[in-house]
């Protein structure tokens, strides 16, 4: 085998009830590279991963690292061979502290007890040498989800591990902790670590990358130079088709006024004082760096933080919407930006999880205690047919779906409802370009008829490309309102610095 050869997988294959999720796919990762891996919703790409970090044993084909057959029974022999991962969706112990999440399963030891000090400095020195600047000591759960994500990469670094993979790593990150993400990977590369690098967005897979493979449907496409690509190419690969537009035409109108926010205040966030209104038809964009108060804003509306005062109208009557039923019952919906944590149900399938927010509309007319289980299944495929959700059957657990197809489902599910009023944190995350139009598309036909959409996006092009107007929020203050025809990224990013 070729020296520079550092990964090999050659044919491997895996199967789950009902699906078949790799089929004798292959991928060479040389040393000191940034190999990206692409693909649709559903193409494979962290089952690939997971076959080779022992999350799933593979069904057949062969792993090779530096030379030697390897096959890890779980993650934590894959670990001690020098094979890392960071995963899409975090999951961390929100009680402990940075450096017990860093350390758990392999404290530092002084004779039986657990060595503190050392685990501090251990955890001080890495961060220094990763340009993180957190307190080891702080607990979990304080930190926003781009700060945890950050976390996660720092111990996939702590390993000091041969191959690393990043799944969709940025998809959390603000553009200036998408910076030191890059400049740690290519600290790691220059080390002649091979990094497996998996994300959508196009832009970052051409700027880090070496090479690029595309998978489709479980399969392997092509592998490429990534010099030697550009946007279109790849997403032909990807989709099987050329996707000419990124976004939809906008076609909605604004009416009249629908929804009033009067001098919002959260309880216990910096959230203070926010004023707007939003049209009948009208798509509102929340832009802001994190910790701006971008979320603070949708979950206050919402009913799920405590508002310390404010006022809100819809149609002009006055809405308490003081938890997340009441704010159903009036016609609010609210998909979070974490799906794993606060919106899927992991051990429930997906027939569950697409009527479980619209429960009252399937009670039986005879005998009210019972659903009709007739309904719940025609409405749960028009939700798979809307969302093109790849899923072999009604009965599948949402958990062995990926990450976009599960925020299909949840999509779907808000749909569902009925909503007057659509909140979206991050609609788009971890979801393909394929799949982003068609959700674009859905938002798009939702304000056609007359809804009220309010999203939440890290994601400058995507605010740009489907909303009307853009509210810009800076430490959880509103710092300014654009027309999202006649604006710019830069006149997005002086707001958002406004309060800072």
């Amino acid at each position: 085998m070729d020296k520079e050869v550092l990964l090999q997988m050659t044919d491997i294959c895996k199967e789950f009830p009902g699906v078949k999720a790799l089929d004798g796919v292959s991928l060479t990762v040389k040393r000191g590279t940034v190999h990206a891996l692409m693909g649709e919703n559903g193409a494979g790409k962290s089952t690939l991963m997971k076959c080779l970090f022992g999350i799933y044993n593979k069904d057949s084909g062969h792993i090779y690292l530096e030379g030697n057959e390897i096959s890890f029974k779980n993650s934590k022999e894959a670990l001690e061979h020098g094979v890392a991962m960071v995963h899409q969706e975090l999951n961390q112990a929100l009680k402990r502290s940075v450096m017990d999440n860093l350390w758990l399963g392999r404290y530092p030891r002084k004779g039986v007890m657990i060595d503190e000090h050392k685990m501090y400095e251990d955890t001080k020195k890495l961060f220094n040498d990763l340009g993180i600047d957190v307190d080891p000591r702080r607990i979990m759960s304080t930190m926003p989800v781009s700060q945890r994500q950050m976390l996660e990469i720092a111990k996939a670094v702590s390993y000091d591990a041969k191959v690393i993979v990043f799944d969709e790593p940025t998809s959390s990150l603000t553009e200036q902790e998408v910076e030191h993400l890059f400049e740690i990977i290519n600290m790691l590369r220059d080390k002649g670590c091979g990094i497996i690098y998996i994300s959508h967005k196009m832009a970052e897979i051409l700027r880090i990358s070496d090479e690029v493979t595309v998978m489709r449907d479980g399969t392997w496409i092509a592998t490429e130079p990534a010099k030697e690509l550009t946007t279109e190419k790849i997403i032909k690969l990807m989709v099987g088709r050329e996707l000419n537009n990124q976004f939809p035409p906008k076609t909605n109108k604004a009416g009249e006024i629908a929804l009033e926010v009067e001098h919002l205040s959260g309880q216990y966030s910096l959230l203070h004082d926010v004023s707007f209104n939003v049209r009948k038809g009208e798509i509102i964009g929340l832009a802001g760096l994190d910790g701006s108060g971008r979320t603070e804003v949708l979950e206050n509306i919402f009913g799920i933080a405590t508002r310390k005062s404010g006022t809100i109208r819809l149609d002009g009557r006055p809405v308490l919407n003081r938890n997340a039923r009441e704010s159903i019952k009036n016609g609010f919906a609210l998909l979070t930006e974490e799906r794993r944590a606060t919106d899927i149900f992991g051990i429930l399938d997906i027939r569950e999880n697409t009527v479980i927010s619209n429960l009252k509309n399937y009670r039986g007319k005879a005998l009210p205690v019972m659903l009709d289980d007739k309904k719940m299944k025609k409405d749960t495929q028009w939700s798979i047919d809307a969302m093109h959700t790849k899923t072999p059957t009604q009965g599948t657990k949402i958990r062995s779906l990926s990450g976009g197809n599960q925020q299909k489902v949840i999509l779907g599910r808000w749909l569902l409802t009925k909503p007057e009023v659509l909140l979206l944190d991050e609609p788009t995350r971890g979801i393909d370009v394929g799949a982003k139009y068609e959700i674009y598309q859905l938002i798009i036909d939702l304000a056609n008829e007359g809804k009220v959409v309010i999203m939440v996006s890290s994601e400058m092009p995507e605010l740009l490309g489907v909303c009307d107007r853009i509210l810009v929020m800076s430490g959880g203050q509103l710092a300014g309102e654009v027309d999202a025809r006649n604006t710019s990224q830069e006149e997005i990013m002086t707001l958002a610095a406004k309060y800072v």
